[in-house]
C-alpha cells in the first residue's frame, strides 16, 4: 500500500478557496451522517474537497451513498449485480438514466478516494473503472432489451434462433485499462439478418438493433441534469462516422476483409466482446484474428505504426499541444504502440501475444525474449507513473485530459494528489520518464526525420477521425483560399473511397497518392476548381490500382495531371472518362512531342497494327483510344503555348481526317468480306468519298467538335458486288455509309469516336445517306438553296481516291463559280443570317456570344461566303480554299474589299476564334463578358458596307 496522500494538509490557498463550500456542506448534511464519521475520515473529505471539484460535487449530492461505497467497497466482480439491483425498479428510461449516472458518480468518487489514500494500485483502479463501464453497458442493454419487448418483441434469425446485440469495447475499455474520465469506444454488431417476433410491431433485425444501439448510447452518453455515465465514441466502427450504427456479422467480416486499414488492425488488438456470451465471443474472435494477426512474421506493421505516429505527432503539433502525457513523445500512447507492434509482427505465430491486456502483452514479450526483462519492467514502471498522473489530472474535475495544467491552482492540486513537493520537480520527473519511453519507442520503429514529416505533411487529412476544425486549420497553413471548401471536397471524396472496395494494395496506393496530390494542387492558382477536376480523375481510376500507383510513384505524371487539369476542364473530363490516357502523362517529353500533320495516318495504323481485323470491338476501342491520346497531345501542346490557334485547328482537322480514313477502311473490310466489292473497285479505290463541311472543311476544328459530313459515291448502281453474298451496288454503298456512321457513333467502353452530323447532305434529313456524284451535281444545279452553296464554300474532300476527290473539287468550284443575281443573293444571305440570329443568338446584354451575336464569327463567315458566291464567276481563285482566312486574303488581293476591312476581319476572326477556343477548353459556352467592342464594331462596319441596304443589328 502506497502513502495516504490525504493524511497531509493541502496548501492553505486550496483550503481557503473551498471554505465556503465546506461550511455550506457541513451545515446542510444530515447530522446522523456527520456524527458517525471518524475524525480522520472527515479530514480526508475536507482535503479531497479542496483538491477535486468532481469529488466535491458528488459528496454534496450523494453524501451517504459515497460514504457507504468507501466504507464497504465493491469488488471488481460485484458491480454488475449491484447495478442490476438498482435498475430492477426502474419504470422508464429517464429513471434508468438517473440511476446509471448516480451509480457511476458515487463509485468513481469512492475509487478516487481509495486511490489517493493508497488502498488501490493503479492497475487495480483501472480494473475497477473498466468493471463499472462493463456493468453500465450490460445492465443498460439488458434493461432496454426488456423495455423493447412489448413494442418489437425479440430478434430472431431466419432459422428461428434468438439474437442479441453484441457490443465490442475498444481501446482502453477493451484492454481492461480504462482511465478515470475516459470515453468509451464501442462497435455494435448482430449475428444474422432476420426480423423481430412477439411484439406489437415487426422490424427487420438491422432496424431493431439500430434502435436498440441508439437507446443504449443515449442512456450512457446523453448529458442530463445528472451528467453523463460515459461519453460514447462510435468512430471506430466500419466506415467511421459515415457508416451504419450497427451491422451484421457477415457485413463486419466483409468490411475487414475488403476495407480494413492498418490503423484498424492496431485498434482491433484491443477489441473485446463486452457481452458475457461465449457464442458471440467465439464468432467475433474467429472473424477478427486473421485480419489482425497474420500467419507470417509481419514487419509491415512497423511502417504502418511509423505513419500513424507521425500523423499523431503532426496533429498534436498543429493543436499546439505541449506537456501531453498521452500523445506527446514518450507518452502513454507510445508504450501501447511498442506492445502492439510486437503483437502484430509475431502474434500470428505466437498465440500468447493475442491479448487485449497491455500487462499481459508485455509479460509475453519478455517471456519470448523480444525485449529484455529490464526494459519491459522499466516500461511498465514508467507507464504506471504516467497512468497515475493521468488519473490525478482527470480526478481534478472529471475531465478527459492528459495535459499538464498551466494554472497555479491546478498545479497545486495535482502536486498534492500525486505527492510531489514542487511543481517543477514533477515536471522534471515527467520529462525524464517520457524521454526513456521515447528512446525505447525509437528503437522499435526508428525515428522520423523532418523530411519525412514534410513528405507526409498533409497525410493527417486522410485520417478517418479527423475533426473538421482541425482539417481546416491544416489547410489554412497551406493555402490562402477557402480552406473550408477545400476540406469539404477532400472529406466527401474520402468518404466515397471508404465505400468503394479497391483492396489493400489499392488503399495503400491511394493513401500514398492523396497527400502528394493535395500538395501539388494547393501550389496552383485556383486550387478549389483544380481539386474538383483532379478528384474526378482519381474517382474514375479508384478501382484501378495500377493507375493509382502510376500517379503515386511518378511525380512527373502528377505534375502533368495538375497542369493539364488546371488549364482545362475539357482535358480533365477526357482523363476521367478515358483513364487509359494517363499513360500519356508518364513521359512529359513524349507528351509534348507532336505528330507531324502528314503522319497522323501512319500513327493511327501503328495503334491498330497488332489487333486482328476480325476483332472489331478491340479495333473500335483502339481507334478511340488513339484519337483521344493524340488529341490530348495536341491539347498539351496548346496549353503549354507551343502551338498557335491555327496550328491547333490544323492538327485537330488532320487527325479527324486520318480517323475518317481508318473508319472507312474498317467498314469497307467488314462489308467486302461478306458481300464482295463493286465491279472495278479496290481497297485503294473504293469509289466512296467523304466531303467535310463546316469546321472540318474549313480546317478550323476545335476540341469536341462534331463532324459535318456528306457521303458521295462514284458507282454504277445497276451492277452487283462479287462476294459470297452479292448485293446491289446501291445497297452496298448505303450499307457502307451506315457502317461508317455506326463505327463513329457507337459508344464502347472507350466512348464514341466523333459525333457526326449528316444534315448538310442534299435534301437534308430527308435525303439519301449516300449520293452518286452525278446526282450530287444535278441537285446542286437544280434544287440547292443559297444556304447550301454557302455551306459548300467551306466544303472539301476529306476521304477518297485522288481522282474522285478532284472530281468533287471540280464540282464544288463549278457550282460556286456560277454567276448569281447579286440582289437576290444579298437578300438570301441576310434572310438566313436573320433566322440564325433569332434562333441561336444569346440575346444577353452583359455577355457577348462570340459566334452568333452581331459582330461575331458567324457574321465574318457570312461575309466570306457572300464574297465567294458573288464574285467567283469573275475570280475563280476565290473558291480555291475552304478556310476563311485565305478567302479573305484573296478577296483583299482582288480588291473586293479594302485592305483595312480585310485586316480588320482577319484580326477579329482570329481573336474571336481564340476566345471560342479557350472557352471550349474551359468547358464553357461561347459567351464572354470582357470588352471585345473594337473587334465587334470593325465586323459590323464591314457588314454594313457590304450589305448597306440592311440593318445588321436586326
Amino acid at each position: 500500500m502506497t502513502q495516504n496522500r490525504l493524511a497531509q494538509v493541502p496548501p492553505e490557498q486550496l483550503i481557503a478557496t473551498t471554505d465556503g463550500f465546506w461550511q455550506r456542506f457541513t451545515e446542510q448534511v444530515d447530522e446522523s451522517i456527520w456524527s458517525g464519521l471518524a475524525r480522520n475520515t472527515a479530514d480526508e473529505l475536507r482535503h479531497l474537497v479542496a483538491t477535486s471539484s468532481f469529488f466535491a460535487r458528488v459528496l454534496e449530492r450523494y453524501p451517504q451513498a459515497l460514504l457507504q461505497a468507501k466504507s464497504d467497497p465493491l469488488k471488481v466482480d460485484d458491480y454488475e449485480s449491484a447495478l442490476a439491483g438498482r435498475l430492477a425498479d426502474c419504470d422508464n428510461e429517464q429513471q434508468l438514466k438517473r440511476e446509471l449516472r448516480s451509480f457511476r458518480h458515487v463509485h468513481m468518487a469512492a475509487l478516487l478516494w481509495r486511490e489517493v489514500t493508497g488502498e488501490l494500485s493503479v492497475r487495480s483502479a483501472m480494473a475497477h473503472y473498466t468493471a463499472i463501464a462493463d456493468s453500465a453497458i450490460q445492465q443498460a442493454l439488458t434493461w432496454l432489451h426488456e423495455s423493447f419487448k412489448p413494442r418489437y418483441g425479440e430478434a430472431f434469425t431466419d432459422t428461428g434462433d434468438k439474437q442479441s446485440l453484441v457490443v465490442l469495447g475498444m481501446g482502453k475499455l477493451g484492454g481492461g485499462e480504462l482511465n478515470f474520465s475516459s470515453d468509451i469506444d464501442l462497435i455494435f454488431f448482430y449475428p444474422e439478418q432476420g426480423e423481430t417476433q412477439g411484439g406489437r410491431r415487426t422490424l427487420e433485425n438491422n432496424v431493431y438493433f439500430t434502435r436498440l444501439a441508439q437507446a443504449l448510447i443515449a442512456a450512457l452518453d446523453e448529458s442530463t441534469a445528472d451528467g453523463q455515465v460515459f461519453r460514447v465514441d462510435m468512430r471506430l466502427r466500419p466506415f467511421g462516422s459515415s457508416g451504419p450504427m450497427v451491422c451484421s456479422l457477415a457485413a463486419l467480416e466483409h468490411y475487414y476483409q475488403e476495407q480494413g486499414r492498418d490503423w484498424e488492425r492496431y485498434a482491433m488488438v484491443k477489441a473485446r466482446v463486452i457481452n458475457k456470451d461465449p457464442a458471440a465471443q467465439s464468432m467475433f474472435y474467429s472473424l477478427i484474428r486473421p485480419f489482425v494477426y497474420r500467419r507470417y512474421i509481419d514487419f509491415s506493421a512497423i511502417e504502418a505504426l511509423r505513419k500513424m505516429k507521425l500523423l499523431i505527432t503532426q496533429e498534436t503539433r498543429r493543436q499546439g499541444v505541449k506537456n501531453n502525457i498521452k500523445l506527446g513523445a514518450g507518452g502513454i500512447r507510445e508504450v501501447e504502440f511498442i506492445a502492439q507492434v510486437h503483437q502484430l509482427i509475431r502474434g500470428g505465430q505466437e498465440k500468447t501475444l493475442q491479448t487485449q491486456s497491455l500487462y499481459n502483452a508485455y509479460g509475453q514479450i519478455g517471456l519470448l525474449g523480444l525485449m529484455d526483462d529490464a526494459e519491459t519492467e522499466q516500461l511498465i514502471e514508467d507507464y504506471e507513473f504516467l497512468r497515475v498522473l493521468e488519473h490525478r489530472l482527470q480526478q481534478l474535475n472529471d475531465e478527459q485530459t492528459q495535459q499538464l495544467p498551466d494554472t497555479s491552482e491546478q498545479q497545486q492540486q495535482l502536486c498534492y494528489l500525486y505527492g510531489a513537493e514542487q511543481w517543477q520537480s514533477l515536471v522534471d520527473q515527467v520529462a525524464e520518464v517520457m524521454a526513456r519511453i521515447h528512446a525505447q519507442f525509437r528503437q522499435v520503429i526508428g525515428s522520423e526525420s523532418e523530411q519525412d514529416e514534410e513528405e507526409h505533411g498533409l497525410q493527417v487529412l486522410w485520417q478517418d477521425m479527423l475533426e473538421d476544425d482541425a482539417a481546416i486549420e491544416i489547410l489554412q497553413q497551406e493555402t490562402e483560399v477557402s480552406a473550408a471548401e477545400l476540406w469539404q471536397q477532400v472529406k466527401k471524396f474520402r468518404l466515397e473511397t471508404r465505400k468503394r472496395s479497391s483492396g489493400p494494395r489499392g488503399r495503400a496506393a491511394l493513401a500514398r497518392l492523396m497527400p502528394q496530390l493535395l500538395r501539388q494542387v494547393l501550389s496552383q492558382q485556383h486550387p478549389i476548381n483544380l481539386l474538383d477536376r483532379v478528384l474526378a480523375v482519381v474517382r474514375a481510376i479508384m478501382s484501378r490500382t495500377a493507375y493509382i500507383e502510376l500517379l503515386a510513384e511518378n511525380p512527373g505524371a502528377r505534375e502533368q495531371l495538375c497542369k493539364l487539369c488546371a488549364a482545362s476542364p475539357w482535358v480533365s473530363e477526357q482523363l476521367s472518362q478515358h483513364p487509359i490516357l494517363l499513360d500519356e502523362l508518364i513521359d512529359p517529353q513524349q507528351l509534348y512531342e507532336l505528330t507531324e500533320l502528314n503522319q497522323y495516318p501512319s500513327v493511327l495504323r501503328d495503334y491498330l497494327v497488332r489487333i486482328p481485323e476480325q476483332d472489331l470491338e478491340r479495333q473500335m476501342d483502339a481507334l478511340r483510344q488513339a484519337k483521344q491520346a493524340l488529341q490530348l497531345k495536341i491539347a498539351a501542346a496548346d496549353i503549354s503555348g507551343a502551338l498557335e490557334l491555327m496550328k491547333v485547328s490544323d492538327h485537330l482537322s488532320y487527325l479527324a481526317q486520318a480517323v475518317i480514313a481508318e473508319v472507312v477502311a474498317m467498314a469497307w473490310g467488314q462489308l467486302t468480306a461478306k458481300h464482295g466489292k463493286p465491279p472495278g473497285r479496290t481497297t485503294d479505290d473504293t469509289g466512296f468519298a467523304v466531303l467535310g463541311y463546316g469546321k472540318l472543311g474549313g480546317l478550323e476544328l476545335g476540341y469536341g467538335s462534331d463532324l459535318d459530313l456528306v457521303f458521295i459515291c462514284d458507282a454504277d448502281y445497276s451492277a452487283t458486288t462479287d462476294g459470297p453474298k452479292p448485293i446491289d451496288v446501291q445497297q452496298f454503298y448505303l450499307r457502307l455509309a451506315q457502317r461508317v456512321l455506326h463505327l463513329f457513333t457507337t459508344r464502347t467502353v472507350a466512348g464514341i469516336l466523333y459525333d457526326v452530323d449528316l444534315r448538310l447532305r442534299p435534301s437534308g434529313q430527308a435525303g439519301l445517306l449516300v449520293m452518286q456524284a452525278e446526282s450530287f451535281v444535278r441537285y446542286l444545279r437544280e434544287d440547292a438553296w443559297t444556304w447550301e452553296f454557302q455551306a459548300l464554300v467551306r466544303a472539301r474532300c476529306v476521304y477518297g481516291h485522288k481522282a474522285l476527290c478532284q472530281q468533287l473539287e471540280d464540282i464544288r468550284q463549278a457550282m460556286l463559280c456560277r454567276q448569281r443575281d447579286l440582289e437576290e443573293l444579298r437578300e438570301d444571305v441576310l434572310s438566313m443570317r436573320k433566322k440564325m440570329r433569332a434562333h441561336l443568338s444569346s440575346g444577353q446584354q452583359q455577355r457577348f456570344d462570340v459566334k452568333q451575336d452581331a459582330g461575331g464569327i458567324a457574321d465574318i463567315e457570312f461575309i466570306t461566303q457572300y464574297l465567294v458566291l458573288a464574285h467567283s464567276h469573275q475570280h475563280p481563285e476565290l473558291c480555291r480554299y475552304s478556310d476563311n482566312i485565305r478567302i479573305l486574303t484573296t478577296a483583299q488581293q482582288l480588291h473586293l474589299i479594302s485592305d483595312v476591312d480585310a485586316q480588320n476581319l482577319i484580326n477579329a476572326y482570329q481573336i474571336l476564334r481564340c476566345e471560342s477556343h479557350a472557352l471550349a477548353l474551359q468547358g464553357e459556352q461561347a459567351l464572354v463578358s470582357h470588352d471585345l467592342s473594337a473587334e465587334r464594331d470593325a465586323v459590323i462596319d464591314c457588314w454594313q458596307r457590304l450589305f448597306e441596304k440592311t440593318d445588321s443589328r436586326v
